[in-house]
């Protein structure tokens, strides 16, 4: 008997009105935002821009400004010391950290009870409900779950409240009913030092049925080739015979898909995208031959999108859902239910589909390369890789770019840290087809290109094993939500790496 199928009709009347996302999107939002309002009219931000007289869209955003977490920060300080009612009206006790992209060396985001309920843990669980839907052979239910999390610590020494990484948040307070299908334990998963976390994990789970994974790919990657190693087997489906889905978050899968497809080569393998992030779960891939993700409309969030090119500009323009454009970048804008406002996260997007509303995520904010006008973003540099390995054989572990304003013969251009977990046939011609791809997918880096007048080809340095691995355990963010920064318009994150690897 295959349990799944039973279980799988509980979440049937879900992704029906998910299927509504794609008539009611407009509906949908007024109701979030109306909710929202409400709820936080008594609040000290809410009497400061009275709540209780917004009663449309075009009010709202023309009340409140665009705020950053530069903006929010004072608040975040008041509600870590024990303030209360402050920009949402129930008590916070979480605080996820993140390494972000401010001044700060790391953000604080509130996490209410709200936000749990109706973000975070509706994000799973629709995640997992999208996923029976467009499998409906799967045995998900017949195994258990192995969810990565990072770690807690006390919020200024407080008994009752707490930071750390969203994962341990999550895990922290999960349902009792959800422990009893996932792995490691909660003893495990909320581990601090991230190396003997990676062997317990593995002592932890080798002899359980897994039959899905989720966390960032990077960080779940050190976790698989160890449980390899501990085996002595060659392949994960050795170990875990009924693993069949990976839901994969955090930082573009396209750089680790071959190596997760070297080191899982079941044909019942699937890989489902979800954008979840510190501030809130987003959205879902709810077509696994369509990279886009459905963006999930009915929760405690309400979307707003400003065109890249307004990011810096004093007074953006802010677009609503249904007002945005297909293929055009925009910077995402969020109000939620942990009283983050017109609060912009950092991301930036691009639509694929209005009818229901797709999105892919092509990049962030501050994360591009913008030195001479060229104005590179994480899509194209996801692009030009991509089309690099495949045509040189070669895998790409980790990355970092920035550009090189002027050497002594008063040349710019860009520099590349590429660790590779399986080197190209020749790195001259990796960076060549790299550097071509670039120029055919950004006509601005092509023009600055054009006879190496502005820009010159880029450079590639190849990196050493673990120098990433290395440089993150140095700043201490080893797992977690911590990434590598992947295009930088500095050289400040760069020059550390590259006197690591020598």
């Amino acid at each position: 008997m295959n349990i799944t199928k039973i279980v799988g009709k509980v979440f049937e009347q879900r992704v029906k009105e998910i299927e509504l996302y794609a008539t009611q999107a407009e509906e949908i939002q007024h109701k979030v935002l109306n909710k929202l309002l409400r709820k936080a009219e008594n609040t000290e931000w809410g009497k400061k821009y009275d709540y209780k007289s917004i009663r449309t869209y075009d009010e709202f955003r023309k009340r409140l400004p665009i705020q950053t977490y530069d903006d929010v920060k004072p608040y975040v300080e008041r509600l870590r010391a024990g303030e209360k009612n402050l920009i949402w009206p129930s008590e916070i006790k979480w605080f996820a950290k993140s390494s972000g992209t401010t001044s700060d060396k790391s953000k604080f985001l509130p996490v209410s009870k709200e936000a749990l309920k109706e973000i975070h843990y509706k994000g799973g669980t629709d995640a997992v409900a999208l996923y029976l839907h467009i499998n409906p052979k799967s045995r998900f239910f017949s195994g258990k779950g192995l969810i990565l999390g990072g770690s807690l610590s006390p919020n200024l020494n407080s008994k009752h409240a707490f930071v750390g990484d969203l994962s341990a948040i999550l895990i922290k307070n999960i349902s009792p009913a959800v422990n009893l299908i996932r792995v490691p334990s909660k003893e495990v998963a909320l581990m601090d030092e991230w190396e003997s976390k990676i062997e317990a994990i593995a002592n932890n789970t080798v002899k359980a049925n897994v039959t899905s994974i989720s966390g960032v790919p990077s960080w779940l990657l050190v976790v698989i080739k160890r449980v390899l190693e501990k085996t002595g087997k060659k392949t994960l489906e050795e170990v875990w015979p009924n693993l069949e889905v990976f839901f994969h978050g955090g930082v573009s899968f396209t750089p680790y898909r071959e190596q997760y497809k070297q080191l899982i080569r079941s044909s019942k393998m699937h890989y489902v995208e979800t954008y979840n992030a510190s501030e809130g779960y987003f959205a879902t891939q709810n077509d696994l031959s369509d990279p886009a993700m459905l963006l999930m409309i009915d929760y405690g969030i309400f979307y707003e999108f400003i065109p890249l090119e307004d990011v810096d500009s004093e007074n953006p323009r802010v677009y609503g859902l249904t007002e945005v454009e297909l293929n055009k970048n925009y910077a995402m804008v969020i109000s939620t239910c942990c009283g983050l406002w017109r609060y912009m996260i950092g991301d930036t997007v691009k639509f694929t589909s209005k009818n229901p509303y797709k999105i892919i995520i092509t990049g962030r904010t501050k994360h591009f390369i913008n030195a001479f006008g060229e104005e590179i973003i994480i899509d194209n540099a996801e692009k030009g890789l991509a089309k690099a390995c495949a045509e040189t054989g070669a895998q790409v572990l980790e990355y970092s770019a920035a550009p090189v304003f002027m050497d002594a013969n008063a040349k710019c251009r860009h520099q590349w840290l590429i660790e590779f977990s399986k080197m190209p046939n020749s790195v001259e011609r990796f960076a060549q087809i790299l550097d071509d791809t670039l120029k055919a997918v950004n006509s601005d880096y092509e023009a600055k290109r054009w006879k190496d007048i502005a820009l010159q080809p880029l450079e590639l340095i190849v990196a050493r094993k673990n120098l990433f691995h290395d440089w993150l355990k140095e700043k201490g963010k080893l797992g977690g939500q911590h990434k590598v920064p992947r295009l930088s318009n500095t050289r400040d994150h760069i020059e550390e790496m590259i006197t690591l690897n020598a």
